[in-house]
């Protein structure tokens, strides 16, 4: 479970907030905070792996409160101010949402955030039959196209999602998973071999190779 709290002090966004995260499964609200002083307070006795921070906070400042290293972390912005998002930025926050935002946005954002380190391997979360599943980079063989589906093969189990390739693309970083094929992604840690029109996995599994991906191909 990821453990989150929501620093927002305008009832009807913190509200909105609470609404979006209920909505993903594998989030937990541990705590909504309307000032920035209680959420320093809260996150020097408590672990929390997902902060929802708004950059106007009555009289405080969540950059400020970022730049001087009180709040920490994965840290998704939310401010109705877009000329704070290169500031955000340059902070290093996970995403910058800018209200008012819409479920879908907010959720790819979350997945954003989550992409990042998790100890010393990299996850990122699928959506998969309405709930986020997560997924370490390492622990994917190959991805496979079926219609409207893509089947995520790992070294212990099958996740079916309706994300596109285009998405998934996105979502994790080249030098884990490559595109071989219209229909197929593979990870490159598990190819053993790399003929003229094929991979083939350490498992023996073999996987074709379209023309238009080959160039980037390399183990």
């Amino acid at each position: 479970m990821i453990k989150c709290i929501v620093i927002e002090d305008e009832p009807l966004a913190a509200e909105k907030l609470k609404d979006y995260i209920s909505r993903l499964p594998d989030l937990q609200l541990m705590k909504w905070f309307d000032d920035g002083d209680a959420a320093v307070n809260y996150l020097k006795e408590n672990d929390i792996d997902l902060i929802f921070l708004d950059l106007h906070l009555g009289e405080s400042s969540g950059i400020t409160l970022m730049e001087e290293g009180a709040i920490q972390g994965r840290i998704i912005v939310t401010t109705a101010y877009s000329q704070y998002a290169l500031k955000g930025y340059e902070l290093d926050v996970a995403d910058y949402l800018l209200k008012p935002f819409v479920f879908d946005r907010f959720e790819a954002a979350v997945r954003k955030a989550l992409r990042k380190q998790s100890g010393e391997e990299l996850f990122v979360m699928i959506k998969s039959e309405y709930k986020l599943e997560k997924v370490f980079l390492s622990d994917i063989l190959y991805i496979e196209g079926m219609g409207d589906y893509r089947r995520i093969h790992t070294t212990s189990r099958r996740i079916m999602t309706l994300q596109t390739f285009k998405e998934l693309e996105t979502l994790m970083p080249e030098t884990h998973i490559k595109r071989i094929h219209k229909s197929y992604m593979v990870n490159m840690n598990f190819v053993e071999r790399l003929a003229a029109d094929s991979v083939t996995l350490k498992n023996k599994m073999e996987l074709p190779v379209s023309d238009s991906y080959r160039k980037g191909l390399s183990i």
